[in-house]
């Protein structure tokens, strides 16, 4: 059964890895991106090169509510929180690419892995897995839009884009992982997935 986990994990992986593609290397981006004009986005990028740059790469709240002024502007807004990097890089990045696959074949794997608990066949598997998939999404995601105010139509885009990366994952190793006499005993009584 190890080697059937770890098979399921990495091609639950790839398909994780090739569901990220979809929904944020195609033209679906735009549903969860907002633009501005090229102008607006020079001038924004000026404005962060110049007050960002000397203190660097890093995540950055604006304004700043650590002081009492930040805390009044923030409470006027507009606000931002930027993820700032300060070294440009390319919008395809090969590195970043192959970083993501790896990443993407070892949480297959791990999600393949906590399914060798599960021990009562494929329909059981499934659920757990559609079950922390959601779990994962609504606190690593829409905590987002409710702590700190993000954007609802982006993060609800994340959120199901990555509920179905990591459902699919799941649901590839649950079936690879499913044994001969799982399979036998759901086909001698189909009534058994509930």
């Amino acid at each position: 059964m190890m080697v059937r986990a770890l098979i399921g994990g990495l091609l639950g992986g790839l398909a994780m890895f090739i569901t990220g593609f979809i929904f944020w290397g195609t033209p679906l981006s735009a549903l969860a991106l907002s633009r501005t004009d090229e102008q607006a986005s020079a001038n924004l990028q000026a404005a962060m090169a110049q007050a960002l740059t000397s203190t660097g790469t890093g995540v950055y709240v604006i304004p700043d509510p650590a002081t009492a002024q930040g805390t009044i502007l923030y409470g006027k807004g507009p606000v931002a929180q930027i993820f700032y990097n300060e070294s440009g890089f390319p919008v395809m990045d090969s590195g970043a690419l192959i970083g993501g696959l790896i990443l993407a074949l070892i949480v297959g794997v791990v999600i393949a892995l906590a399914l060798r608990f599960v021990t009562t066949g494929f329909a059981d598997r499934a659920r757990a897995t559609i079950l922390f998939a959601l779990a994962a999404v609504l606190w690593l995601h829409i905590g987002q839009a409710v702590f700190n105010h993000a954007p609802w139509g982006y993060i609800l885009y994340l959120a199901f884009s990555d509920f179905v990366a990591l459902a699919l994952a799941g649901l590839i190793a649950a079936k690879l992982m499913e044994t001969k006499a799982e399979a036998a005993a759901v086909a001698a009584d189909p009534g058994t997935f509930h």
